[in-house]
């Protein structure tokens, strides 16, 4: 694998549904996340990064130093033990080994970074007493990303759909269809915002340029292997990439993702927007600080 990377980044995603659910609420029967004092559509961190995870899984089928920690259907403790494993240590011998091996749980927590794509980037807890205790570490990931907030409000709406499979055979003799219910949204256009640490990945995670290169690619397709008939269509519209030429920064993030206007064309229009034709997208570079390099990946 290439170097830590050497520049901080802040980054805006621009994404939008049509006529799907881009996230479930479970607290209101998976109706989409709305917030409740705006009415702007919400997707959660945690559901960009899942797309994230299963978009490396996709492509990296598993390779050396690509593998997905938080993974549908793999315990987290099968993935410790290996560490332990690789390290010639056990639940049970680890704390007479940490005598002689001082370094042995920054060993354990490197062996992590090293193999788990998704801990390497995103950070995770890898701390879990269940039966046994098996104690990898917990690291902070160099990447974040906020929660998604559509830019105008939307309006869930309830489907009705009716099917001709009848589960069971009493049913079929009192009935010929059954009856259901879809959420979607009709049209939302959601920006996320995201913040890429040089600091974290050279002192903890290792995050590298190949690492970096691999997770804009990710962004950029994260719903192109992810389409579903509740989900609708969706698609990452745009990436705007901010660049700082320094490790630390040299300017406060609010101002980068000020400088990213999301505006609708025609301002007087009294329909509500159906396409991400009726937004213009527009970047104030003449605005950004010294320092700061933006490219569109979109």
């Amino acid at each position: 694998m290439s170097d830590p990377i050497k520049n901080r980044y802040e980054f805006v995603i621009l994404f939008d549904v049509e006529n799907g659910n881009p996230n479930g609420d479970p607290d209101a029967g998976n109706m989409p996340r709305v917030d409740a004092e705006t009415g702007l559509g919400l997707v959660t961190d945690v559901c960009l990064k899942r797309k994230i995870r299963n978009y490396i899984e996709t492509v990296k089928e598993d390779a050396v130093g690509y593998r997905i920690y938080v993974k549908e259907g793999v315990p987290l403790n099968r993935s410790d033990v290996e560490a332990y494993t690789a390290l010639d240590v056990t639940d049970k011998t680890i704390k007479d080994k940490k005598k002689n091996d001082p370094d042995l749980d920054r060993k354990i927590r490197d062996w992590m970074c090293a193999n788990f794509y998704d801990i390497r980037t995103f950070g995770a807890v890898m701390t879990t007493f269940v039966k046994s205790a098996l104690n990898c570490g917990q690291v902070r990931g160099p990447v974040q990303l906020g929660f998604a907030r559509s830019v105008e409000p939307i309006v869930p709406q309830e489907v009705t759909i009716t099917r001709v499979a009848i589960t069971t055979e009493a049913d079929a003799e009192k009935k010929g269809t059954e009856m259901g219910r879809k959420y979607i949204v009709p049209y939302g256009l959601y920006r996320c915002e995201g913040f890429v640490s040089a600091n974290l990945a050279r002192k903890t995670t290792g995050f590298s340029e190949d690492d970096l290169t691999l997770l804009w690619q990710a962004i950029l397709n994260m719903f192109e292997n992810d389409h579903s008939a509740a989900r609708g269509k969706m698609a990452v519209r745009d990436l705007i990439v901010f660049k700082h030429d320094s490790e630390l920064g040299c300017a406060p993030a609010w101002k980068l993702f000020e400088a990213v206007k999301v505006n609708r064309k025609d301002p007087a229009a009294d329909a509500p927007a159906r396409s991400y034709q009726d937004y213009e997208i527009v970047v104030d570079e003449a605005s950004l600080p010294n320092g700061i390099t933006c490219t569109r990946m979109g």
